[in-house]
């Protein structure tokens, strides 16, 4: 993949059908304060956490690319395994690149997958490790992979799930609602969108500014002791 932010595909029909955004240079990431932190702002945590919803129904506001670069230079910033990075995300923000995808998803995500303003497909290069060389310049770590297709494919899957939680939660940051979903033929979708750069998909995540009037009520969630256990 090339070095800039943004690699748009040629126009079909007037249309620009995907925006791979990749990687900003290294330069532009600035070291953190120190390890000592105070905890966020109890609002910020609603934004994320308490009262954030996934969100199928949306309201006709546009998102533009600026966001979608803004969105891309927080999830980057997330840990992966050796800063493997393995993630790939095609923004689909076109009628014409969604009417390709909608074929591939079942009936119940239509609807409102074709009404979000964008629809990013989550996935992930199998080859990965050849960026290592400059991702993890410490070590040969390209030769823990290269080697060990099951290792690299583990990896790949694993680290790129976790960029895909990422975007979600960057996503809500910058503003935006997110509906992650599965629900699709990922065969098919690989075989459409990302073939041609061996990359594979995972899961699917409607993003745009979600109508809260169409969200049912909340679902409860597990309690601590219900889910953790202290050792």
């Amino acid at each position: 993949m090339a070095d800039e932010t943004i690699e748009a595909l040629a126009p079909v029909d007037g249309f620009v059908a995907e925006v791979l955004v990749a990687p900003a240079p290294e330069a532009a990431i600035v070291p953190g304060p120190p390890t000592l932190r105070a905890p966020v702002d109890p609002a910020a945590l609603d934004t994320l956490f308490r009262h954030a919803r996934s969100h199928y129904a949306w309201r006709d506001t546009p998102v533009d690319d600026v966001k979608l670069r803004e969105l891309f230079e927080i999830l980057r910033m997330g840990p992966t395994s050796a800063n493997c990075s393995p993630a790939r995300f095609l923004f689909l923000r076109t009628q014409w690149a969604k009417e390709r995808l909608k074929p591939m998803l079942s009936v119940g995500n239509r609807p409102g997958t074709m009404a979000a303003p964008v629809v990013v497909i989550v996935a992930h290069d199998p080859h990965f490790y050849h960026m290592m060389w400059r991702l993890y310049p410490r070590d040969d770590a390209k030769a823990w992979f290269a080697d060990n297709p099951p290792f690299a494919e583990e990896t790949a899957f694993r680290n790129g799930t976790l960029q895909g939680a990422y975007l979600i939660m960057a996503a809500r940051a910058v503003g935006l609602d997110a509906g992650p979903m599965s629900g699709f033929d990922n065969a098919r979708v690989d075989a459409e969108f990302l073939a041609d750069r061996g990359w594979k998909s995972n899961f699917l995540v409607a993003l745009g500014h979600g109508d809260a009037a169409a969200l049912p009520a909340q679902p409860p969630r597990l309690s601590f002791d219900e889910a953790c256990v202290l050792l």
